[in-house]
């Protein structure tokens, strides 16, 4: 019965554990990097707020924060921040990601 009573309580601290893990992530770090795709919404709007058509920008850019649960911060360049989202291409091979 003790057994059963600490695997309980180990599966218990290790779901604690993952739930605080996931929590950081949900906030953008120093360098701007929003770090959870609970967040692209934001992030997309704030990539594309000067594109010339923002609506098409802001659709690419959830996809592939939603892929790469990463947006490089700025309204453009800072690639480097997120290489996941700097290397997705079209079927043309021209960068998807705004």
């Amino acid at each position: 019965m003790a057994i059963h009573k600490l695997f309980i309580a180990s599966v218990l601290v290790s779901v604690l554990l993952l739930q605080v893990g996931q929590a950081d992530q949900m906030v953008p770090n120093r360098s701007g990097l929003h770090l959870c795709c609970a967040d692209c919404g934001g992030a997309c709007v704030a990539r594309c707020q000067r594109s010339s058509r923002p609506h098409l920008c802001q659709r690419a850019c959830r996809t592939c924060c939603a892929r790469c649960n990463c947006v490089p911060p700025g309204t453009s360049g800072n690639l480097d921040a997120c290489p996941c989202y700097a290397n997705m291409t079209t079927r043309d091979d021209k960068r998807k990601c705004p």
